[in-house]
């Protein structure tokens, strides 16, 4: 399939002139659209979040369903949450509607869910029980927030001044009076590159200045953090990378990585490399070079030409595999090789209709991808090999599915995880998912060890690689 081909989702409403996923301005302080407002046993599941006082909550929360139980959205009343395939349950937990605007950007980090929105603030929400636990005030619109990244305590924003600020947060629910009332605390450590940099007073025969080179030039699109190092990246639409040493607070590297903007990036915790993905189409390994700083580019990962928008990881102790979601609606598959290092093609992952915006990995072996198509797909690869099943499609959003994160609960029998989803719909979902390993002992107790089998099953999957094919081959699997 010619990925040039395919159709986005906003042409796909202009073609079959379905209504636009917009809500209308005037939504604030109006009735939610019919579909998004429903009652049960006459208790209504659009209520107002709890407000930090003195200020008035741009949300509203629908209350959380059991975990035993699920909405239906078409009779509106309770049932047990089910699935097709016995190894996966899911069902959402509550939906955040914004009354204007969009969600950017979510981070999950220390127990809270960090949102950036149009509103100028990150706002912050209990982990379990998406409670409202205030927000950080940023400061004028000049400092809206384009990306959010939290580490522990500590909580990163990038501001369309294409400037990064560094926050100490807390949330010590113990020491309030009423735990259910705490709200965060936020501290500006920094801001980067500092607003008085010293070096923007030298003399113009010293060349540009140091202050206008640690800049971007454009808007900041993503970041990412090596927790060993103490480093943090940011990728901007100008395509240029930065690297930043966050206890000198200066700008350590500078590169340009790409030929069209930077959407996605993720450093390997294990190795310190970082990857990034870029409309180009192509997806950039880079080691740094210690001692100067500096980074080196050491592979390039392309396999079609559609632009790259979102990366993920899966690694354990002995396995990596590197996930790129592109705007053909397709999510690429990276296997690292043991030996050399090398990353090589491995699949596809294929069912999103438009294009996949966001990827969140969860333990070692699940990955969910969120599209344009509004869908959000489970994914799951089995034991020892790189081929995937899709568990589940889950439905709800009724927009661009933009952001996305996944957060551990429980790995007993199976994997446990709450995912927090943004939409264009103004719309932030919370969903439990809980994925087991029924269906694979099922199958490991009927099928029998016959390499013949094997081999005749790579050949016949249409989202193997053929060279990771040949490659099991070789090694006579």
């Amino acid at each position: 399939m010619d990925p040039s081909r395919r159709k986005s989702f906003h042409t796909f409403l202009e073609e079959n002139k379905v209504p636009p996923y917009n809500f209308p301005s005037s939504l604030a302080g109006a009735a939610m659209p019919e579909p998004a407002r429903m009652s049960l046993s006459g208790l209504s599941l659009a209520t107002s979040v709890p407000s930090t006082p003195g200020c008035n909550s741009p949300w509203i929360l629908s209350p959380l369903h059991p975990a035993t139980e699920k909405l239906s959205l078409n009779d509106g009343k309770h049932s047990p949450p089910r699935s097709s395939n016995p190894s996966i349950y899911y069902h959402c937990l509550a939906t955040l509607h914004r009354l204007d605007g969009n969600v950017h950007s979510i981070s999950i980090s220390n127990g809270l869910v960090f949102t950036a929105s149009d509103s100028g603030r990150v706002r912050a929400w209990s982990l379990r029980d998406c409670l409202d636990r205030g927000y950080i005030h940023i400061g004028s619109s000049r400092d809206n927030v384009t990306a959010v990244l939290g580490h522990g305590g500590t909580v990163v924003t990038a501001h369309i001044d294409r400037r990064v600020r560094i926050w100490a947060v807390t949330n010590d629910p113990d020491l309030e009076p009423d735990p259910d009332l705490a709200r965060v605390r936020s501290r500006k450590i920094a801001t980067l590159p500092p607003k008085s940099h010293v070096a923007s007073f030298l003399p113009a025969f010293f060349g540009k200045s140091s202050k206008k080179a640690q800049h971007h030039k454009d808007l900041i699109l993503c970041m990412a953090f090596y927790n060993a190092e103490g480093l943090l990246y940011t990728g901007s639409r100008d395509s240029t990378v930065k690297a930043w040493k966050l206890s000198e607070q200066r700008s350590t590297d500078s590169f340009v990585a790409h030929e069209g903007q930077i959407n996605a990036m993720l450093v390997n915790q294990d190795d310190g490399c970082l990857f990034t993905a870029s409309s180009d189409g192509c997806v950039k390994i880079w080691r740094r070079v210690y001692g100067d700083g500096l980074h080196a580019l050491i592979m390039s990962l392309r396999f079609q030409p559609s632009p790259v928008n979102c990366l993920a990881m899966c690694r354990s102790s002995n396995s990596c595999f590197l996930y790129s979601g592109s705007s053909d609606g397709y999510v690429n598959i990276w296997e690292k090789e043991a030996v050399s290092g090398r990353f090589n093609h491995a699949g596809f992952l294929q069912g999103h209709r438009f294009a996949v915006l966001c990827l969140a990995a969860a333990a070692d072996r699940v990955v969910l991808s969120g599209s344009e198509d509004t869908t959000i797909r489970v994914w799951k690869r089995e034991k020892g090999s790189a081929f995937h099943s899709c568990l589940a499609v889950m439905e709800g959003h009724r927009g661009p599915v933009r952001c996305m994160a996944a957060s551990v609960e429980v790995e007993v029998e199976g994997i446990g995880l709450l995912v927090y989803s943004a939409s264009l719909d103004r719309m932030v979902k919370v969903w439990r998912v809980k994925v087991t390993d029924k269906e694979e002992e099922e199958e490991n107790k009927d099928e029998e060890d016959d390499d013949g089998e094997k081999e005749a099953e790579f050949e016949m999957n249409p989202v193997l690689s053929p060279s990771w094919v040949k490659r099991q081959k070789s090694r006579g699997y």
